[in-house]
């Protein structure tokens, strides 16, 4: 799944709230309906609908209907994307450490020998 950057930011920008983390936390363990993400959370039932919006909005989890219940899905192929753009990062900078490590290793000083040392 590729992402735009206002997908990007839309994701990232939902995942700063602390709350929010935690409903994707709770919801990659399975479907969870409004009230039962309200039970976790000292906040009212409409601040845990904000949340949803918001996580739905940043194309993080969807809705379904289940006769009367409304359950929260996580969407792992979302996640997938936001995991994919960081390791993007992660795997160059790794690399330009890596390059970095090899120069400093061939730079190294040779210690002087013994009988330099006493003189």
């Amino acid at each position: 799944m590729a992402i735009d950057d206002a997908q990007l930011d839309r994701a990232f920008s939902s995942l700063a709230d602390p709350v929010r983390r935690a409903m994707i936390a709770r919801l990659s363990r399975g479907p969870a309906t409004v009230n039962e993400l309200a039970a976790l959370f000292p906040i009212t039932k409409q601040a845990v609908s904000r949340h949803i919006q918001v996580l739905e909005a940043a194309g993080l989890i969807t809705r379904t209907r289940d006769g009367q219940r409304r359950p929260c899905h996580l969407v792992p192929a979302a996640l997938e994307a936001l995991t994919s753009w960081i390791d993007e990062y992660r795997l160059q900078t790794e690399r330009r450490f890596r390059r970095m490590e090899a120069l400093l290793n061939s730079a190294q000083v040779p210690k002087p020998d013994k009988e330099e040392q006493e003189s």
